[in-house]
């Protein structure tokens, strides 16, 4: 992992303690501040729903930055635990949603070349008490 790279970005976007955190092997960035990258960037996202189901959902991302674009999914399988799915609530299709748009702002700013995730993108991910 480039630090000098990774501390560049966390200036530009302006991101603080409660934006990142180290999550095992991987550093997450929050919700909170995927929205200030996206807000800050500028980046329009639309969605095409690929599948919707009561357990299973996922979502194309269609996202745009400055001429750039990219396509990118985001899914969610309800689950009781990971061997069964990688969701454990009920809203799959928020939750898809959710992981394509992680997805879709961190490939276009350079985070997912450094290995940063977004926390919606595993349960896995989420911080810990």
């Amino acid at each position: 992992m480039d630090r000098d790279k990774l501390k560049e970005l966390y200036i530009r976007y302006n991101l603080d303690k409660n934006d990142v955190y180290k999550h095992q092997h991987y550093i997450i960035i929050t919700r909170a501040g995927i929205e200030k990258i996206a807000a800050k960037e500028n980046i329009a996202i639309n969605y095409e729903v690929v599948k919707c189901e009561p357990n299973f959902a996922v979502v194309k991302a269609y996202a745009k930055k400055e001429g750039v674009q990219i396509e990118t999914f985001g899914s969610a399988l309800k689950g009781a635990n990971y061997k069964d799915g990688n969701c454990n609530s009920w809203y799959v299709m928020e939750m898809a949603e959710k992981r394509a748009l992680s997805r879709s702002v961190l490939k276009l700013t350079g985070f997912y070349e450094l290995g940063v995730f977004g926390e919606d993108e595993s349960d896995d991910f989420k911080k810990s008490k």
